[in-house]
């Protein structure tokens, strides 16, 4: 087996009832996890190259960090190219021996350059009326509001106390801020879990703000004051919402394509198994992931992640390249009815 597919209780109930068909989908979903996403990246092209390729009604897009470059690209008036480009400029980064987090920031920046090579592609995305791009970027408060990399650690450290303790008193640290695109339906209703801002993207932010939202703390510099979201630092959407856990539209479907079968709501989240069980927003999710055996069946029997960044240069990109060539396997699967409907819980 390449491809899982996952259903919550209600969508897999309408599945069994009528099959799955792309205009039952009202929102799709894209998590955090760096290089992660290259084991999606067939599955991205198939969807928006062909399966949402007519697509005439809304589809919510929502993501943070490197889910948010991703659909930066679908909204695009050539989603399968920008994602072409985007997937050519970030499997190919490379970053000199003991480099700072300056030129962490200014080479990962090329990435965004490519994604938006023009102004106009960054007004298809502000104007496209069908797909509507949504991403999370976490504004600090507080003690994580310092830039030096020693205030940094001692507030994030703060903050992982925090947050075993509660997932709400992380909102005593970051706020959640929602960038969408103008004159739209909200993508998720009811955000009282953490302190949430809701800011339009335009011309002057959508650049900033995409860099913001996968600008990893003490890894990547933070991005200051964007405009129309107020001053202050601004650091990865992964922060609040690593995979998710909102109160999502329940008016359609909800597609995720995802790494894993299971979640971490937020960054610090990841190494507390018992935050990890699906709520009552995954009742109308259908998550898309790819099965052990075919993980395991990549080089070094994994997907990629940031750690790969430690490895010689040559063979890390040589491993990149074998699994977003094999990524297309994850596509092909879905696209041929090739998988059993699972029940996500």
């Amino acid at each position: 087996m390449t491809l899982r597919v996952l259903a919550g209780p209600k969508a897999f109930q309408q599945i069994q009832q009528r099959g799955m068909h792309a205009d039952d989908f009202s929102t799709m979903v894209g998590a955090s996890g760096g290089p992660k996403w290259f084991s999606l990246f067939g599955l991205d092209q198939y969807l928006f190259g062909d399966f949402f390729a007519q697509r005439t009604q809304p589809l919510q897009l929502l993501g943070s960090s490197a889910g948010a470059w991703r659909f930066a690209c679908f909204a695009q008036d050539a989603p399968v190219a920008a994602s072409q480009r985007f997937c050519q400029a970030y499997s190919t980064l490379c970053y000199p021996k003991k480099a700072s987090t300056a030129d962490i920031t200014r080479i990962s920046m090329t990435v965004i350059d490519a994604v938006f090579p023009s102004q106009q592609h960054i007004q298809q995305v502000i104007e496209n009326p069908a797909i509507k791009l949504n991403f999370i970027v976490a504004r600090a408060r507080a003690l994580t509001r310092g830039r030096s990399k020693a205030t940094q650690l001692v507030g994030l450290t703060m903050t992982a106390a925090a947050n075993l303790a509660q997932r709400r008193w992380l909102g005593h640290f970051f706020e959640r801020v929602l960038f969408h695109t103008p004159n739209q339906a909200q993508v998720v209703a009811d955000l009282n879990d953490l302190p949430t801002r809701w800011v339009p993207l335009d011309q002057h932010n959508l650049k900033q703000a995409l860099q913001a939202s996968g600008s990893i703390p003490l890894v990547l510099d933070p991005v200051l004051d964007i405009p129309g979201a107020g001053p202050g630092v601004f650091y990865d959407g992964g922060i609040t919402d690593y995979h998710f856990d909102m109160p999502f539209s329940q008016q359609g479907l909800v597609l995720y394509p995802h790494f894993y079968p299971q979640i971490s709501p937020g960054w610090f989240d990841k190494s507390l198994p018992w935050r990890r069980r699906f709520s009552s927003h995954y009742d109308h999710v259908v998550m898309l992931c790819p099965s052990a055996q075919w993980i395991e069946s990549l080089p070094g029997g994994k997907i990629p992640d940031r750690n790969d960044f430690k490895r010689p240069d040559q063979q890390r990109l040589k491993d990149w390249a074998i699994v977003i060539e094999r990524s297309h396997e994850l596509a092909e699967a879905f696209k041929q009815g090739d998988y059993q409907l699972e029940r996500l819980y």
